[in-house]
């Protein structure tokens, strides 16, 4: 028999595996909880978009609102398409797989970071590439991409993508799919209307960003104890901030520096 404190603090004294990237090396194998959280979230998000249909334009990111209701960055990513059961599908399914192998690889945390700076990412890189204009055409005014809202998690799960790819790199193993499966959803934005490639692109290139913070910085140390591994690792979060400030700075320019017909 053995004493349950003594085994509990036992524990605590025992140096935790972990992955080169900060990952949990006891989680892989187990169950994504945030990827699997996530899918809950979104799925509920689409069933109340059914239900409440107004609730789709107070989520959905349209650059003429990002301004004065800066939540709209990130809600966006939660929400789809509705009664379109093939962009939910899609991404819902990406998400699933990129999550089982990221998810362990990052640990819970880094994952999600990730998976929400990427998000925030594809927002605002689709503001970057909206311009504001008026058109008028038999006295009609179009704005373009300006108060053209659009929703969908395509831009976080791009991010996955970006991130697999410098992970896989970093491991020397072959990504050789991904980048068809980069290839074709690129071609398919640029061709089928209505689809916001700009937030593709935006996750992708902020995704690839987090993932070089992984692999680049806060290796593991040769030698040390868990708390110098601690301290190495925690250099991840302060460039994850580093980025987020970034982009938040990025927005407050595009904004200052764009006037708005609406």
């Amino acid at each position: 028999m053995q004493c349950v404190d003594c085994v509990r603090e036992g524990a605590k004294s025992v140096r935790q595996g972990r992955t080169i990237f900060g990952g949990d090396v006891a989680a892989i194998g187990g169950r994504p909880l945030v990827t699997t959280t996530i899918i809950a979230i979104c799925v509920v998000v689409f069933v109340g978009q059914w239900v409440l249909p107004g609730l789709t334009n107070d989520v959905e990111f349209a650059p003429f609102l990002g301004d004065t209701e800066p939540w709209r960055f990130l809600t966006s990513a939660f929400a789809h398409a509705p009664h379109n059961l093939l962009h939910i599908g899609f991404n819902m399914y990406a998400l699933w797989i990129m999550g089982q192998y990221l998810e362990p690889m990052l640990g819970r945390a880094r994952f999600a970071a990730l998976y929400l700076i990427s998000a925030i990412g594809g927002s605002v890189v689709y503001l970057l590439l909206a311009f504001p204009h008026t058109v008028d055409q038999l006295n009609n005014r179009d704005y373009g991409a300006w108060e053209t809202g659009a929703v969908g998690a395509s831009g976080a799960v791009f991010g996955l993508f970006g991130a697999f790819l410098i992970l896989q790199r970093r491991l020397g193993r072959s990504a050789s799919m991904m980048y068809a499966t980069i290839g074709i959803n690129a071609v398919i934005g640029f061709v089928v209307p209505g689809i916001a490639w700009q937030a593709h692109l935006g996750g992708f290139l902020v995704g690839m960003a987090c993932a070089a913070v992984f692999t680049h910085l806060g290796k593991r140390p040769n030698g040390g104890g868990a708390g110098t591994e601690r301290a190495s690792f925690s250099v991840h979060w302060l460039a994850l901030g580093g980025i987020t400030a970034l982009l938040v700075l990025l927005t407050v320019v595009k904004y200052a520096v764009t006037s708005s017909p609406i």
